[in-house]
């Protein structure tokens, strides 16, 4: 019989993108010479378009799917079937997903029978799976229910290029650094902003010895009191908010001595590269989302009458400003230890 082709759908977000890698890795053990294909959103491609158990990468262009463009929406299905996959699995189970499945035309299309917006219409083969467990092991229990083992490896792979260009990065090179993650597109998750900026006297003291502070373009202005310090000591402070790209920010953790995190993708890249890591949660569970096995790592501060919704900017800031600055210095010493003098 020859080599299975499946595709593995999961095209966003990009820290679930990340998490989704041990589905990656189950796939393979299963079928260790099919052709496995990953069909992700285009800018999230370089997260897992290393990954050496992975064949090829199906880019899907959002835009594309619009009403306003149909002839390209059209286009992209049709290239879906003419790769003729014999398997597919959606791990997304929305209803873009589950189009996606149905186009291929693939004789196995796997997912959540409790799929929202009726996205296990595309599907063959529909696995109901607890609401109630965390993101990973929900993945992996369609996997399982499918006569597929689990495989828990989250190792994430920097592409080769933008690891060789942060190698150079003159600045940086051969130090002990951290990141800073202070962003996300939710108010309510973020700690307050002044709060990352009075931590970074505490990292240096902590034995760090530059700061880099990561973000897209379009969250620069939830930094203003982190750009001011970064312009006042360029030579400590890294400014890569919004001048990175998705590899580029994953060869900046993959060498960091320590990630401090809001709720983000930032987070779920240093727990596939196994860094040290300092998670702050507010409105947000963390037994559903929060970074795979490591709660220890999480600094969260909750009460059962507290509303855990993200959504809520109010109520979210409330629980973000629960985490005290002291906390999550002494959080980062305490890692910073472990790893002995820089």
């Amino acid at each position: 019989m020859p080599s299975p082709r499946i595709l593995l759908i999961r095209p966003s977000a990009l820290g679930d993108v990340c998490r989704t890698v041990p589905v990656l890795a189950s796939l393979r053990a299963a079928y260790p010479g099919a052709t496995i294909d990953w069909l992700v959103n285009r800018p999230f491609a370089p997260a897992v378009a290393a990954h050496p158990m992975l064949s090829g990468v199906v880019p899907f262009d959002r835009s594309s799917m619009s009403v306003r463009t149909p002839r390209a929406a059209l286009q992209f299905l049709r290239s879906l079937r003419r790769a003729r996959y014999d398997m597919v699995f959606d791990v997304q189970g929305l209803a873009r997903s589950g189009l996606f499945a149905w186009a291929t035309g693939a004789p196995r299309r796997v997912g959540l029978a409790n799929a929202r917006e009726l996205g296990y219409l595309g599907l063959t083969e529909k696995h109901t799976v607890d609401s109630q467990m965390h993101s990973v092991e929900r993945m992996l229990e369609v996997l399982r229910l499918a006569g597929i083992a689990p495989v828990r490896d989250m190792r994430l792979y920097t592409p080769a290029d933008e690891s060789r260009a942060w190698e150079r990065e003159a600045s940086i090179s051969g130090t002990r650094y951290a990141v800073i993650a202070p962003t996300s597109r939710w108010q309510g998750k973020r700690w307050p902003e002044e709060r990352f900026a009075a931590l970074i006297p505490r990292l240096f003291e902590a034995g760090v010895q530059r700061v880099v502070l990561v973000g897209s373009a379009s969250e620069r202005a939830q930094c203003s009191a982190l750009l001011a310090a970064a312009e006042q000591d360029p030579a400590r402070i890294i400014d890569r908010i919004g001048g990175t790209t998705v590899g580029g920010l994953m060869a900046i953790i993959e060498r960091s001595s320590l990630v401090v995190a809001n709720d983000s993708a930032a987070l779920h890249m240093a727990v596939g590269f196994d860094r040290p890591c300092v998670a702050l949660f507010g409105p947000t569970r963390v037994d559903l989302v929060g970074p795979y096995r490591r709660d220890a790592d999480v600094i969260q501060h909750v009460s059962p009458d507290d509303p855990l919704d993200h959504k809520n900017e109010q109520a979210g800031r409330r629980l973000m400003e629960r985490i005290t600055i002291d906390e999550v210095a002494s959080a980062c010493a305490r890692r910073l230890a472990v790893l002995g003098p820089a």
